[in-house]
């Protein structure tokens, strides 16, 4: 079959399957929207249909959603948007489509069921509002006012008037507590859909989160995967940005974009007044004491953690060396020739111990559990580039793109097609996995072999991207010891087994808490339980308890507390679902009925 004859057949699989979905749904009829489903089969939904991100499975699934859904959503006018494809007996197809109070777009694998097209996986989003669409291209702002006006008001001026009144005799629709690239990612989505936000930081500046850190810290991720909405970076930015950078691109960020950021500002409580369907958010702002403001809806914008994870262990007192969290820790210059001891093997954990090797520390690497390990260079080339790199913006995949075919792969069966990438890796750097294990290094690539991103999704932590400081750990530059650290001592630290280190400084990069623990800190410990866990898919892997959710729990999504959001994830994820959950709090701002289908239930305590 030539290339044509392939594409004509992919167009007619696409347009018939297509064509039969949307007259099934104008028809209300379910039972034949559900035959085009095959008996496996997938449906992810952000926000269009569902009011929720939620994925149902199999036709038991896709009949409820469009049960309590469909009148609602009352979706038409499918189209396809590029030319479908076609692979190993699976059509790719992505198509337009509208709803009544929106516009949308998504992404169909269709499969052969004894000869019948049917949908493997569908992906559903919600794009815009009819009414309330972004400020773009044709519809950008015309930044002045000609002609002649005795009472003009120039930019500047409105500007400034909007920082003297918004918190204080004006108040904000949403407050965003947290102001890193998750919450800056959201004031930039909001601040375009007209929502009036405010981003409340207790660091001064917005970066600082980052410009604080040790000093060798650099994105383990590629640029292409982390353009922040609206505003890629420049062509000639670094392919792993460094922190400061970073910091420094925050701060620009938030200037241009007009955000609301309140820095050296500390969220001290929240209280939701459900009579008057509004937050009382107490906020200390330096130079101007407590301030309460009156959101309707408040948005906790930590991260995938919270709090850092310091174990409190005895001896405290006797110990005469220096200790530290993986966050205070400021970098290698201060200890030259001292003993270092590193408990922890993640990211941070590797970073810190490479750093302080250079400068002649000398550094041992404490282990407490196995940890999944991939070089940077094998995960951009099996994993990454098909969809961010060089290569791929060559091949036409800019970064939405990259982002929906990500999002089209739902959790339940992404780790097939991850697998491979890692399965790979094992193969081509055998030798370097074999050196880290003679050195004693304890090794895993995810509970099923899946490696990496499902690791993240589902504990976010157990992986290093690494850069090089392993094989210092394989070369035994940087000492390795597996155990469990017991106690202080005056010189240094006693693991379990009973050996001890000496140790001049002791760096716990042992992570950080759920993100529930900040936010019980902030809105109360009854507020955060009846919420409950935050992050992980239910899996029921290691340290992701089920039942299986289907989506990440209580993220970017209404929760079991009203006006109660959750928001944050890498780069990638503050960018993609940003969206998402900035439609919602647009549409309830603007009084569109929002009927959320299966709320997020509580399985978990805080």
């Amino acid at each position: 079959m030539t290339i044509a004859q392939e594409k004509s057949v992919a167009r007619t699989t696409a347009e018939g399957w297509l064509e039969a979905f949307a007259d099934a749904l104008s028809a209300r009829d379910i039972d034949r929207a559900v035959s085009l489903f095959a008996d496996e089969s997938y449906w992810r939904d952000l926000v269009s249909f569902t009011w929720n991100l939620k994925t149902v499975e199999h036709h038991d699934g896709v009949r409820d959603l469009l049960t309590h859904t469909l009148e609602s959503t009352d979706p038409s006018n499918w189209t396809l948007t590029k030319e479908p494809s076609e692979a190993d007996g699976v059509t790719d197809a992505w198509f337009a489509f509208e709803t009544a109070v929106g516009r949308g777009s998504g992404h169909v694998r269709i499969v052969s069921d004894s000869g019948t097209p049917k949908a493997w996986t569908l992906l559903t989003t919600l794009d815009e509002l009819k009414g309330h669409e972004e400020p773009l291209r044709e519809n950008r702002p015309f930044g002045t006012e000609h002609g002649a006006n005795p009472n003009r008001v120039v930019w500047k001026e409105q500007r400034e008037a909007e920082l003297h009144e918004l918190g204080r005799t004006r108040d904000p629709e949403v407050v965003i507590i947290g102001g890193g690239q998750g919450g800056i990612a959201l004031g930039a989505r909001l601040r375009q859909l007209g929502v009036p936000t405010i981003i409340v930081e207790r660091n001064e500046r917005p970066g600082d989160s980052w410009r604080k850190r040790y000093k060798s810290l650099a994105l383990h991720d590629p640029v292409w995967y982390d353009h922040l909405p609206y505003l890629k970076f420049p062509d000639n930015w670094p392919v792993f940005a460094p922190k400061d950078k970073i910091g420094d691109w925050l701060e620009f960020y938030t200037r241009i974009m007009e955000l609301n950021y309140w820095g050296s500002t500390t969220a001290r409580s929240a209280r939701f007044d459900e009579a008057a369907g509004r937050w009382e958010v107490v906020v200390d702002r330096a130079g101007e004491g407590e301030i309460t403001l009156r959101p309707r809806q408040l948005v906790i914008a930590l991260g995938v953690s919270g709090k850092p994870n310091m174990p409190d262990l005895p001896g405290r007192d006797q110990y005469q060396g220096e200790v530290q969290h993986s966050s205070e820790h400021p970098g290698p210059d201060a200890y030259a020739g001292k003993k270092v001891v590193v408990v922890g093997s993640n990211n941070s954990a590797f970073d810190i111990c490479g750093a302080l090797w250079e400068v002649g520390a000398d550094v041992t690497m404490v282990q407490r559990s196995s940890t999944h390990i991939i070089k940077s260079d094998t995960l951009m080339e099996h994993a990454l580039g098909d969809l961010y790199s060089e290569r791929a913006v060559a091949n036409g995949i800019d970064t939405h793109t990259a982002d929906m075919v990500f999002a089209s792969l739902p959790y339940r069966i992404m780790g097939q097609f991850l697998k491979p990438a890692y399965d790979k890796a094992r193969e081509v750097d055998a030798d370097f996995y074999k050196r880290l294990e003679d050195a004693g290094f304890e090794l895993d690539f995810g509970d099923d072999d899946t490696g990496l991103f499902m690791k993240y999704l589902r504990r976010g932590s157990g992986y290093y991207i690494d850069v090089g400081a392993a094989d210092l750990v394989a070369n035994r530059d940087v000492a390795l010891v597996r155990g469990q650290v017991q106690e202080f001592t005056e010189k240094g630290v006693r693991l379990a087994d009973g050996s001890e280190l000496e140790a001049d400084l002791v760096v716990f990069a042992t992570g950080y808490r759920s993100m529930n623990g900040l936010a019980a800190d902030i809105v109360g410990q009854e507020v955060a339980d009846k919420v409950g866990k935050v992050w992980g898919l239910g899996s029921d892997t290691t340290k992701d308890p089920g039942p299986w959710e289907g989506e990440q729990r209580n993220m970017w999504k209404p929760t079991q507390q009203p006006n109660l959001w959750f928001h944050g994830g890498n780069l990638h994820q503050s960018r993609f679902y940003s969206l998402y959950l900035a439609l919602q709090l647009k549409a309830r701002e603007a009084g569109i009925p929002t009927p959320v289908y299966a709320l997020q239930e509580r399985h978990h305590l805080a």
